[in-house]
């Protein structure tokens, strides 16, 4: 009787703890949120196919056009000038840069200018009796002949009896030595062969200066030139005169120059060709670093996008119903922040701004309020 009673007691507890066990469990169920899907808004705009311009960015730093290394071709003291010989000083054409003391050498060029005038005189007797025809102009010569100036040249022979007379009495001999002293003489005078400005002095007043001696450099500061170098693959598209954009990259300044030369040779290890862009401005200096924008061609049927938007090389991404996919296309030029591309057909959305984390097959909602970009 007993272990009746305590098997009843034992299935009655295994009910009740049931019940309080499904009770419990019941009690710590929490509600849980429907998750809405997020729909990410993308800025779109619709292919419209175009010429679009390449065009090729290069840089490099300015160079006069017209400079000049100034060596010394005689040996003499730096006499001071007009002019401090100085960085920055500036000349007119045809005025005295650097002059050598030249004293000494000058006397021996009137010394030689004596003697061929001596000589010409010792033959006038003798010119006189053997050749009258020729006397009066050889007399007009000796008339004009002024120890202060150049020696003028000789007067023309017109027979070979005169040649021969002249030539053997010495008086060509003479008169082109005094000319090649002369010539030598007009070296300790370097003169400005245009109106510029001094960028390099190498010596001063007073220095002893030497043959083949280097004194400074001057430049012409009205007209400079930009060496670029470009890809060999616009080498053939680049024209002589065309105009080119250079952007002073420290204050943005704009200048326009042009096209001046183009190398015809190849750079082997770069495979680049050199190309020179003359400019003029007055605020140009000498050495200044600047960016210059060629237009190379224009590319037909072609889109321009930022390079960021360009997958795998050659993918990108469109819109369609309202989802993501990817489309092949063709770069044809990158240059640095944009890609030029061909192959996107006309009337494709395609994203204009770049989506992190997209996707094919993302679902996204176009943003409305954009500016229409296909009409450009």
């Amino acid at each position: 009787m007993r272990k009746i009673i305590f098997t009843g007691l034992g299935i009655v507890l295994i009910i009740v703890s049931f019940f309080l066990a499904q009770i419990i469990i019941d009690s710590k169920k929490t509600f849980k949120p429907k998750v809405e899907k997020v729909v990410k808004t993308v800025f779109t705009e619709v292919v419209k196919n175009q010429n679009v311009p390449i065009v090729v960015t290069a840089n490099g730093n300015l160079s006069a056009k017209q400079r000049v290394e100034l060596y010394a071709e005689v040996q003499g003291v730096f006499k001071k000038g007009s002019k401090l010989f100085k960085e920055g000083q500036t000349y007119r054409k045809g005025e005295t840069i650097i002059s050598i003391d030249a004293e000494e050498y000058a006397a021996s060029v009137q010394s030689a200018k004596s003697s061929l005038y001596n000589e010409l005189t010792s033959i006038m007797p003798d010119l006189r009796l053997d050749y009258p025809d020729f006397y009066p102009k050889w007399q007009a010569y000796l008339n004009n002949f002024d120890m202060t100036k150049s020696v003028p040249p000789l007067p023309e022979m017109s027979s070979e009896s005169e040649r021969f007379f002249i030539t053997g009495r010495g008086i060509l001999t003479s008169y082109y030595s005094v000319k090649n002293l002369e010539q030598r003489l007009s070296k300790y005078r370097i003169v400005a062969p245009f109106t510029g400005v001094l960028t390099e002095a190498l010596v001063t007043e007073g220095t002893l200066v030497r043959s083949g001696q280097k004194l400074g450099e001057y430049i012409n500061p009205d007209v400079y030139e930009l060496e670029v170098s470009i890809s060999k693959s616009y080498s053939d598209l680049l024209k002589l005169g065309e105009s080119v954009a250079l952007t002073n990259l420290d204050d943005n300044t704009v200048y326009k120059g042009k096209v001046a030369r183009v190398n015809g040779r190849v750079d082997q290890a770069s495979q680049t060709i050199k190309a020179y862009i003359e400019v003029k401005d007055k605020n140009l200096k000498e050495g200044m670093y600047l960016e210059a924008d060629l237009d190379a061609r224009k590319e037909e049927n072609a889109i321009e996008i930022d390079r960021s938007l360009l997958l795998e090389g050659n993918k990108i991404f469109v819109v369609r119903d309202s989802v993501l996919d990817l489309i092949d296309v063709r770069p044809v030029y990158f240059s640095e922040k944009s890609v030029v591309l061909k192959n996107v057909p006309d009337g494709e959305v395609i994203l204009s701004k770049p989506l992190v984390g997209a996707y094919t097959g993302m679902a996204v909602k176009v943003y409305k309020d954009q500016p229409d970009n296909s009409e450009e």
